[in-house]
């Protein structure tokens, strides 16, 4: 494999959160690590240095080693993986690559891209969405000539279906499922799944999702002498020459600032500003940095450091939304995959299909919040069918126990729905009509209201059947539901090969920007699942072979 050199895998540890840790694998760069942690401040140099360690992080770090570059990963908080560790699938929107073919794939790159313009308009650039439709499948033979790195096939529909060639199985892949015990001590560097962080559940015994994914990447980079991880290194700010070029980064660590030069270049994949308010406040992001999916991490330095030296931005104001969940310590949380219930308004109507793709669904809510029908909570109302617990079966921070819920007043009970009503807050002869109503379309399989099972995502987790179920088993129940986002998709405007852009147009020298850290090719839409971390990957790819190309 280019580049490759066996070498003995550096052994992870668990850094505490306020002490700069450096994984290296030569012995003389450690020596001088550890001197410069001893007291001693020193410059570091490497080829690339890379902040941020998610998909996109990850991703251009593993190709600026295995080219032969000298590379430099660093990560703000006190585990690698970013917002990509959390996700329950880890999906890449890659169209015809080469999993897919395998698996019988007819798809052609002109679809792909009649589909992907379709959707996103002229919001962002043609140049820049055509780089992420056809750049997906070269990475995935790039990344499938290691066997570390392995992939599978996860149907998952397009989330327009009525865009012109929408693929009703998509056109989305997966990283295939690892065995914790393979990254043996640095298991402790992964950020866990969300159900250990937030809430101390055991580890699990395997990798899967962003997972597996950040997990192989992770296995990969340790097979690299002249690739180096950071943990506990947040970016502080970048240096530039008297000429305007990016020369590296200035790192915050326990003895004090530290300058790392990159003499080929930045790479910024340091995810969204979803977990500052302040910022989301600034650039008019609607929701908290407490209902996030995002990590504690993600304060947007990189933004503003870029922003500092002249970067231009755009889609300061987006994010990646969904419906969320409200748990009982108060956090909405990412849900989908709902098997019944219906969502009402303050008035105590339906407003919205709730089984649509949750960034569609999640901009429904915002524009019902911006016209003043919805406040928070708002209400999922179901019945008994499944007994207590909401028809939410991906709620990807696990349920706690019932009476939490109930408890803190998140979820509540009726023995009618009159009673529901009086329960949380809505007119008692709207809520009767509007199931009433509700059910009459459940009976006909046929969503004259809202299109609710009018696309396949919609039957996705119905078997292909209509998704409208009646709610007629008393005792009836409600949820109560925040907005909820997977980060902010606002960022530093790039080129096709993720060069960060000036608002003149010109070049930043020096500087790459991928991911949540960019501004998304796919504007103000979600055109499928595995378009966030798709993108990342691919445009930290791009930028460092920009790197050596040049």
């Amino acid at each position: 494999m280019a580049g490759s050199c066996a070498t003995e895998p550096a052994a992870g540890f668990l850094p505490s959160r306020d002490t700069a840790t450096i994984t290296t694998h030569e012995d003389d760069e450690a020596e001088r690590m550890a001197s410069n942690q001893s007291g001693q401040t020193g410059d570091d140099t490497y080829d690339v240095v890379v902040v941020g360690s998610g998909g996109g992080g990850c991703c251009a770090a593993y190709t600026a080693a295995r080219e032969g570059l000298s590379v430099l990963m660093i990560e703000a908080t006190d585990k690698f993986g970013g917002t990509t560790a959390y996700s329950g699938g880890g999906g890449m929107w890659f169209p015809c690559n080469a999993v897919l073919r395998r698996a019988g794939d007819d798809d052609t790159l002109e679809d792909a891209a009649e589909y992907y313009h379709a959707v996103v308009g002229d919001r962002t650039p043609r140049a820049l969405q055509d780089a992420y439709v056809t750049g997906g499948a070269p990475l995935v033979d790039y990344l499938e000539k290691d066997d570390r790195l392995a992939f599978e096939v996860l149907p998952w529909p397009d989330y327009f279906d009525k865009a012109p060639k929408a693929r009703p199985g998509g056109r989305h892949i997966i990283p295939s499922p690892l065995p914790a015990s393979e990254l043996g001590e640095r298991r402790a560097d992964l950020r866990p799944p969300l159900g250990t962080d937030r809430l101390g559940h055991p580890l699990p015994d395997d990798l899967v999702g962003g997972q597996a994914l950040i997990g192989r990447f992770l296995r990969a980079l340790d097979e690299y002498p002249h690739a180096s991880m950071w943990t506990n290194a947040p970016l502080e700010e970048l240096v530039t020459d008297e000429d305007g070029r990016v020369r590296g980064v200035v790192v915050a660590t326990e003895n004090g600032r530290r300058t790392v030069t990159a003499r080929a270049g930045v790479v910024l994949a340091a995810g969204g500003f979803e977990a500052d308010d302040e910022m989301r406040a600034q650039h008019g992001v609607p929701g908290t940095a407490r209902d996030t999916m995002g990590p504690w991490g993600n304060l947007g330095a990189a933004h503003r450091a870029a922003m500092a030296i002249g970067a231009d931005t755009d889609l300061m104001s987006e994010a990646w939304w969904s419906p969320g969940m409200t748990h009982p310590d108060g956090r909405s949380a990412f849900a989908l995959w709902f098997t019944g219930g219906i969502f009402v308004n303050d008035s105590g109507n339906r407003f919205v299909n709730e089984s649509a793709p949750y960034d569609r669904l999640g901009r429904d809510v915002i524009d019902r919040m911006a016209d003043g029908t919805v406040t928070l909570p708002y209400w999922m109302v179901y019945d008994h069918k499944e007994g207590d617990v909401p028809p939410v079966h991906a709620t990807n921070v696990p349920y706690s126990p019932t009476e939490e819920y109930v408890e803190a007043g998140l979820w509540r009970t009726a023995d009618t729905l009159e009673g529901l009503a009086e329960q949380i807050g809505v007119p008692a002869e709207a809520l009767v009509a509007t199931v009433e109503r509700y059910n009459k379309l459940a009976e006909t399989g046929v969503d004259e209201d809202f299109g609710r099972g009018d696309e396949a995502y919609d039957r996705a987790f119905a078997g292909g059947k209509s998704p409208l179920v009646p709610i007629d088993t008393p005792p009836y129940h409600a949820a109560a539901f925040g907005i909820s986002d997977l980060g902010t998709k606002g960022g530093l405007r790039t080129d096709t090969s993720g060069r960060v852009l000036k608002a003149d147009g010109s070049v930043v020298a020096g500087l790459f920007a991928a991911g949540n850290t960019m501004a998304a090719p796919s504007g103000t839409v979600y055109p499928g699942g595995g378009n966030p971390i798709g993108t990342s990957m691919l445009f930290g790819h791009l930028a460092v072979r920009a790197m050596t190309e040049r």
